[in-house]
């Protein structure tokens, strides 16, 4: 009876018996009429509208295709150096590490990368930056791999500090090649875009990671983070031709395919010298004031032939780009420790579960969306109405709101109001990163993008660095090594003290961050103009040289 019963389904095949003739090939039960003529036509519908709003709300379907595969770019980076945080429960009895040790995966990961900051922007100023971006991404996925496999600590921080060192070429390749693809009116804009990219990855690749990691343990959890890495690599060398350097490939509202570097050639760049600045809105207000450039912040050779040493020493000698750097030095410390620690807290501080945990940062981060698609926006749009600082007075606001915001998040130990708190507040905090990433391109020619972007990324994290090694230190004074924060122990409040004075002290410096950004928008203006004079000599020296 059992036997009939099963030969009648109709979605089996029995495997046919020696001696018995053919069988007759079962057929897939059709779909419902119902689904074929009203469900899968409405979520037909419904993509191809949700399709054609993203491709017009970013401008065409050459523009969605850059923002996409540049945001999966830092988003993929953010995804693989956050996932030590999630995974910290899982690596502590593991190998029998203290959250120090946990800080110093991080740090020392970083710290890798600040090194390796500079002479990846020099090798994307001069090199096919979509290359080496394929190339280093397939890099992650090795270090992932490696991490995956570790059989010691040792073995793991060495894995780390590959990852470090790989993921330098992101933030100089995206800068360099958004600087090439957008006008620099829209920069603010489009950086937002792209950003989500950077916060999505970070919240994904944290609840994954996590999830994975207590599901399946976290060596499945670094297995998983080195499949997108394969892909994307594949994508960008398919989809992401590789742009001409100063604004001939340029992608106008609506364009439908990409002007290569091939495609453009060589003697177009010389053509258009004065107006290829033409977009540049913050440039144009500043000579309509007739504000005038600094003479020792001009560069008096061709830029694409300078030195580490002498680009470097220019670097720092533009106030504007100085000022950036230590400001979002010290207001994404606080970020960095939450990155790495911030399940951790939410376990002891809230005494929830680690589920309950990541799913209170995934939640949180999504206020981190609103400010980046609004920050970028509403600089831009008070730029075009003549407030030439706006980029710069936008981030430092944002700055201090953050820091005032975050007081009743860290301290309130009612889940739901701190949920409201850290929302706005992650809104503040992440609304810096489009208009002083934008900033950096205005006060920089576009011939040292990369390499500026370089010695920015190898400063800050730098800086950054030390911030999960403090809490990690921080907190071991408060709990020893193996107490509460071992999976799977049972964590009440209170027992987080020591992370949650480390997350205090990082709001003085966010505070900080936001008063020296609104003193740094006095010498923006004078940092443009010289940008933009060092640039034009530099195409004289280029065209002399052709």
């Amino acid at each position: 009876m059992g036997m009939q019963w099963w030969r009648s389904c109709r979605l089996v095949r029995m495997p046919k018996r020696a001696g018995e003739g053919p069988q007759p090939q079962l057929k897939k039960t059709p779909p419902h009429p119902i689904w074929n003529e009203h469900v899968r036509p409405w979520f037909g519908r419904r993509a191809r509208r949700a399709d054609e709003r993203l491709t017009e709300r970013l401008g065409g379907p050459a523009r969605r295709r850059v923002i996409i595969l540049l945001g999966l770019v830092l988003g993929l980076q953010a995804a693989d150096t956050s996932a030590v945080g999630a995974i910290a429960p899982q690596l502590q009895p593991a190998f029998g590490i203290g959250t120090a040790q946990i800080g110093l995966l991080v740090t020392a990961s970083a710290l890798v990368g600040a090194l390796a900051a500079i002479p990846f922007g020099l090798l994307v100023d001069k090199t096919r930056r979509v290359d080496v971006l394929t190339v280093s991404i397939l890099l992650w996925a090795t270090a992932e791999v490696i991490s995956a496999f570790s059989t010691s600590y040792g073995m793991l921080l060495l894995a780390r500090l590959l990852l470090g060192a790989v993921t330098a070429t992101a933030v100089p390749a995206v800068a360099s090649l958004t600087g090439d693809f957008f006008p620099a009116g829209e920069r603010g804009r489009i950086y937002g875009y792209i950003s989500v990219g950077e916060i999505a990855g970070a919240g994904v690749g944290i609840g994954l990671a996590s999830f994975i990691s207590s599901a399946l343990g976290f060596r499945a959890a670094f297995i998983f983070m080195a499949i997108p890495s394969v892909l994307l690599a594949w994508a960008l060398f398919k989809r992401l031709p590789e742009p001409a350097r100063g604004g001939q490939s340029r992608l106008e509202p609506g364009a439908t395919r990409i002007i290569s570097a091939r495609e453009a050639g060589p003697t177009r760049a010389l053509e258009d010298d004065e107006e290829e600045r033409t977009d540049d809105v913050v440039l144009l207000e500043v000579r309509r004031r007739g504000v005038k450039h600094d003479a020792d912040r001009v560069v008096l050779t061709d830029p694409a032939r300078m030195s580490l040493v002498h680009m470097v020493k220019y670097v720092l000698r533009v106030r504007t780009n100085v000022f950036i750097i230590l400001a979002s030095s010290m207001g994404f410390l606080f970020l960095a420790g939450l990155r790495t620690f911030g399940v951790l807290f939410a376990r002891g501080h809230f005494g929830v579960g680690q589920a309950v945990a990541t799913l209170i940062l995934g939640l949180v981060g999504a206020g981190s969306l609103l400010g980046l698609l609004t920050s970028g926006r509403l600089a831009d749009w008070l730029i075009k109405r003549g407030r030439i600082s706006a980029r710069i007075v936008v981030a430092g606001i944002a700055f201090i709101l953050a820091a005032a915001l975050l007081v009743p998040a860290l301290t309130t130990t009612n889940v739901l109001a701190a949920l409201g708190f850290f929302l706005l507040a992650f809104a503040a905090l992440a609304a810096p990163n489009p208009p002083l990433d934008a900033a950096q391109l205005d006060v920089m020619p576009s011939q040292l993008w990369g390499r500026a972007q370089g010695v920015r990324s190898a400063l800050r994290n730098t800086l950054e660095a030390f911030g999960p090694l403090l809490f990690g230190l921080v907190a071991g004074l408060f709990i020893p090594d193996g107490t509460a924060l071992q999976e799977g122990a049972e964590l009440v409040p209170g027992q987080t003290r020591g992370l949650q004075i480390a997350f205090l002290l990082t709001l003085i410096p966010l505070a900080g961050a936001g008063v020296l950004l609104l003193w740094t928008r006095r010498h923006y203006p004078v940092d443009v103009a010289s940008a933009g004079e060092s640039e034009r000599r530099g195409k004289e020296h280029a065209r002399r040289s052709a």
